[in-house]
């Protein structure tokens, strides 16, 4: 299945690097240095400038062992098209079953957006891969460790917005497998080594927490 080549990038670095706003020009020395860093997942929001161009200029850089994938993901149709560029997951800001459906017929990962247990609940009921809580800083990690109470257990809970290394410890013993990681790896224009200075940092802050 093709969100196996997801699951074997999740399993590697669970942290998921979020290009909102690149271009298509810029994608090759930003994949380039991600992928040098240690970062095995890359997101491209669908709100960006061209984002299918962006997600297979990203799919024809990236090697078998990063999964490539679409954030922002509002409609059903949309994951055709991420398909058909090559990508393997999806990510969405909202609860919708029938976004959820169409990712799993489709064979990819879904990351599914949700703030409430009545969120979770539904997005796990449709068949969500894992659940996105978001903005996960603004309740913080004993939100998250209340809403694992009641999910299922081998549900992964992937913390997104305004989570720094300094903080993965805490999220993670509250529930978090994993984190989506945006303005401190990428902003518009920022360059390409600096990208990847930022997302080296990050994936030896998520390393040095063990097993």
């Amino acid at each position: 299945m093709v969100d196996a080549r997801f699951h074997a990038a999740f399993a590697a670095v669970p942290l998921v690097a979020i290009l909102r706003g690149i271009t298509p020009p810029e994608v090759p020395a930003v994949a380039a240095a991600l992928v040098e860093a240690g970062i095995t997942l890359i997101e491209v929001p669908l709100n960006s400038p061209d984002p299918f161009d962006s997600l297979r200029a990203l799919v024809e850089a990236c090697p078998t062992t990063v999964s490539v994938g679409a954030g922002t993901v509002l409609k059903a149709d949309a994951v055709a098209r991420l398909q058909e560029a090559g990508g393997q997951f999806i990510v969405t800001p909202n609860t919708d079953p029938e976004v959820i459906g169409a990712a799993a017929t489709a064979g990819l990962a879904s990351l599914i957006g949700c703030l409430t247990p009545t969120e979770c609940l539904a997005a796990a009921r449709a068949g969500a891969t894992m659940l996105k809580i978001f903005p996960a800083s603004r309740l913080g990690p004993g939100y998250i460790k209340d809403l694992r109470a009641v999910l299922p257990k081998d549900l992964p809970v992937l913390g997104v917005g305004g989570i720094g290394a300094e903080a993965f410890a805490e999220y993670r013993t509250a529930g978090c497998a994993g984190f989506g990681i945006g303005s401190d790896i990428w902003k518009p224009g920022r360059p390409a080594a600096e990208v990847g200075a930022a997302a080296r940092r990050l994936v030896e802050a998520w390393r040095r927490l063990g097993p």
